[in-house]
This record gives C-alpha cells, structure tokens and sequence, in this order.
C-alpha cells in the first residue's frame, strides 16, 4: 500500500501565454511547488505527467486537419509538442522534487496519465501495480480534462482518489463545475486544500 501524489500537465503551453493557457496556471504551479515543499512526507510516490505530442502528426486526431480550426472538443491548437518549450513544465513548478515523469499523448489524444508511459516505456497501469498505489492526490491542469480524466481512470483502477481543487486551474469555469460533480459522482473525494 502506497500514496501518490498526482501532478498532471503543468507547462508552459497550459499556463498563461502558453498556446492551450487555462487561467491561473502558473499560480497553481507555485501552489503546488508549495504543497510539495511542506507535504512531500506524506506521500511515498511523486510523479508527474506532460503532454508530449508528435510534431508533424494530428495525434490521432488531436490537432486538426491542415487548414482546419479546432473546435476545442475533440481538436486543440497545437501544443506540448515533444521537445518545445511549451512542453516542458512550467518553471513555477520545481521539477527537482518530482521522483516519476510520465509521457502521454505520443501521436495520441492522451488525456488521462494512464495513456502515459515511463521513459523506459512502462504502463502507468503497470507503474500502479508495480508500487503499490492504492491512495492518489490528483492536482494540475486542466480539472475539466486531463485532471478530470486522470481521476476517473485511477478510480476506475480501484485505487481511492482525492482532487485538489486548490492545486488545479481549469479551462472553464462552467466545465470545471460539471467535471467535479463528475467526480464526486464516481464516488472521488474533492477538497480546496491538502
């Protein structure tokens, strides 16, 4: 039995100026390098995910067709691509207390970071049941999307879930407030703060 912390897409492309920005993004990634500095203890695992999608590829549809406008449904600017500095998570965040990195969306939508792997090309599925997780905090951006789904996909794993809702930024406030009844509907735990 082990409880991890959570951390999903903080970079650049989601914080403000970024290509895909959510509003108070790079306010949640202070509040989490926060969160980290004082609570780090209580978790045994700390792992973060990015987007890191193909350049030169719609990502299985992500990214619209050339010449076509996204439609912020199922298509999206083009962002985090592999290697750009949109990709790379955002400096308000210290990446030097992140123990797992994770990769998701290569060529693909990715959403959730069940659809990541590991540098070394491990599941996070696999990565679960190798340590052990049984207890997660879920934080980042966006709570309407990939937050939203990485929760539900953890939930759906058997493993208990908590948001924090004050460590996260969302793209909307009217889908971040359908996405967190979604949440406490699948029977997920939210909270302001830790």
């Amino acid at each position: 039995m082990s409880k991890a912390l959570l951390i999903i897409d903080v970079q650049v492309d989601f914080c403000e100026q970024g290509a895909l920005a959510c509003s108070g993004g790079a306010a949640a990634a202070a509040r989490i390098t926060e969160h980290l500095l004082q609570n780090a203890k209580d978790y045994d695992h700390i792992i973060a995910s990015r987007d890191w999608h193909t350049a030169n590829d719609s990502n299985g549809g992500h990214f619209p067709a050339a010449g076509a406008e996204p439609d912020f449904v199922n298509t999206w600017p083009l962002h985090c691509i592999a290697g750009e500095p949109g990709s790379q998570y955002h400096p308000n965040l210290d990446q030097s207390l992140i123990g797992i990195h994770i990769k998701k969306g290569q060529g693909a939508p990715g959403y959730s970071i069940f659809e990541g792997t590991t540098d070394s090309g491990q599941s996070f599925q696999a990565l679960v049941a190798e340590l052990g997780i049984t207890d997660v905090d879920v934080v980042g951006i966006a709570t309407d999307y990939c937050v939203r789904a990485s929760a539900l996909d953890a939930k759906a794993a058997g493993v208990s879930v908590r948001v924090i809702t004050g460590l996260t930024a969302g793209v909307a406030q009217a889908s971040v407030e359908q996405a967190i009844d979604e949440l406490v509907d699948a029977g997920i735990k939210i909270t302001p703060i830790y």
